[in-house]
C-alpha cells in the first residue's frame, strides 16, 4: 500500500490564511529574539502613563521558547480548525481586534495585574469566534466546541492553571487573559453575526 500523501492529510487552507499566519509567527519569533520586552510588554503602570501600544504589543511577546511555540502551535491548529470561515483581511481584522480588546479588557477589569505577555488569551478569543461561526453554519460540533471553551475557562477561574505548565513557560498561567479573550472573541462573534443579519435583512427587505 503506497504511502497518504501529506497534502491530504491537512485541510486546503487558502494561500493568503497562511501567509497571514506566517506573518503572525514570524512577527512572534522576531519580537522573542530580539530584546525590546521591556518596550513592548503589557505593563500596567507604563499603559497608564500614555504608552498605549503595550495593550496590544503585549499579546505578540512571550515569557521563554516553550511559551511561544506552545502559542504559535496552537494558534495553527484553531486556524486548521476554522480556515474556511476566513479570507486573509479579515483574519488580520480579527487579530487586530483581539489584540486590542484583550490589553484593554485586562486593563479595565484587572486592576490588581500588572504586567502580562502571551498570544494565549487571542487564541481563546479566536477559538470561540470560530465556534460561533460553525454554529451560524449549521455545524453542531460548533456548540460541542463552545461547550468545551467555556468549561475549561470556567475550570480555570476556581482552581487555577496547570502547575506543568506553569512550570514550563516559567511564570504564573494569566488564566485570566483566557476569560477576557474568550468573552471578546464571543461578543465580537455575536456582533458580526448580528451585522451580516442585517445587511442580509436589508437586501432581501
Amino acid at each position: 500500500m503506497s504511502p497518504t500523501p501529506l497534502s491530504n492529510l491537512l485541510p486546503s487552507i487558502d494561500k493568503q490564511l497562511v501567509m497571514v499566519g506566517a506573518l503572525l509567527s514570524a512577527l512572534c519569533a522576531a519580537l522573542y529574539l530580539l530584546p525590546i520586552d521591556s518596550q513592548l510588554n503589557w505593563q500596567r503602570s507604563q499603559i497608564g502613563a500614555g504608552e498605549y501600544w503595550r495593550l496590544i504589543s503585549g499579546n505578540l511577546l512571550h515569557t521563554n521558547h516553550w511559551h511561544l511555540l506552545m502559542n504559535l502551535a496552537g494558534f495553527w491548529v484553531i486556524l486548521s480548525l476554522h480556515h474556511f470561515h476566513y479570507r486573509a483581511t479579515g483574519l488580520l481584522l480579527l487579530l487586530f481586534a483581539l489584540c486590542l480588546g484583550e490589553g484593554v479588557g485586562l486593563y479595565l477589569c484587572y486592576p490588581s495585574l500588572h504586567a502580562y505577555v502571551g498570544l494565549s488569551g487571542i487564541l481563546h478569543g479566536l477559538f470561540a469566534f470560530g465556534s460561533l461561526m460553525d454554529i451560524e453554519r449549521g455545524l453542531r460540533s460548533g456548540w460541542l466546541l463552545l461547550l468545551g471553551l467555556g468549561l475549561k475557562v470556567g475550570y480555570e477561574q476556581y482552581f487555577g492553571a496547570s502547575s506543568d505548565v506553569a512550570s514550563l513557560i516559567g511564570a504564573r498561567v494569566a488564566t485570566e487573559s483566557h476569560l477576557v479573550g474568550a468573552l471578546v472573541g464571543t461578543v465580537l462573534g455575536a456582533a458580526y453575526l448580528a451585522v451580516r443579519k442585517l445587511k442580509q435583512a436589508k437586501v432581501y427587505g
